[in-house]
């Protein structure tokens, strides 16, 4: 199987439908609702955790079984539990209106895959071994999950608050580039690892030319480090 990786984005915007309720599709629900997905559930059931968003207004649930004609509007359609032709009849909807659709673990009912997902902040890893190996998919995300903590997730929200300051301070994009480069291959992230926060401050700040500590310690997430 050839796969082709991307990141879907402005998933608030656009309807994300999810058949199942129980807690498969409940960790799906999850990780879409973390990304601020538009997330309409079809299930006649749902996980305790499940009808509590649904309570909260944070999922849309339709308490039956599919119907065709459900995936009207959809963008993404992804189906965690199903009881007799449902996956097809599913997939057939989504193919002939054009929609990205995935049975889980259900390859031939699916144009597309999901990765294994590794993520700290805005750092997002996803692991594919293109259906060959699943289990090792599983196996390289908790080896990630141990390399990749917190201390990325706390660097790259500073070289996000520091994009603007930098293309102010910094004209010239050549300049600018140089300076990245410096910051990604200094020590920094492994000094925030060592929790030496205003040594890694001052790191950032000596490459950057630009105040760091005073401007960002209150806005960035020091709790994990």
């Amino acid at each position: 199987m050839h796969v082709y990786p991307i990141y879907l984005t402005r998933l608030h915007e656009k309807k994300t439908v999810l058949i199942g309720g129980n807690h498969e599709a409940e960790r799906k629900a999850g990780e879409l609702l973390e990304r601020d997905a538009l997330l309409t559930v079809i299930s006649p059931h749902l996980t305790d955790t499940m009808r509590r968003w649904a309570d909260q207004n944070r999922i849309k649930w339709i308490p039956r079984d599919y119907r065709e004609g459900d995936l009207s509007g959809a963008f993404l359609v992804i189906v965690a539990e199903f009881k007799g032709d449902t996956n097809k009849l599913v997939y057939r909807e989504a193919e002939d209106a054009g929609i990205l659709v995935n049975v889980m673990d259900d390859i031939p009912h699916a144009n597309f895959s999901f990765g294994s997902i590794v993520k700290q902040g805005p750092l997002t890893i996803s692991i594919s071994t293109s259906g060959a190996a699943p289990t090792l998919a599983v196996r390289l995300r908790e080896r990630f999950e141990n390399e990749f903590g917190n201390e990325y997730a706390h660097f790259l929200q500073i070289m996000q608050n520091l994009r603007d300051p930098m293309k102010d301070r910094y004209s010239d994009f050549n300049q600018r580039k140089k300076i990245w480069y410096e910051l990604v291959d200094s020590e920094i992230i492994a000094l925030f690892r060592q929790k030496k926060i205003d040594e890694a401050y001052a790191e950032i700040e000596k490459i950057s030319g630009l105040e760091v500590s005073s401007q960002f310690a209150n806005t960035t997430d020091n709790a994990g480090l």
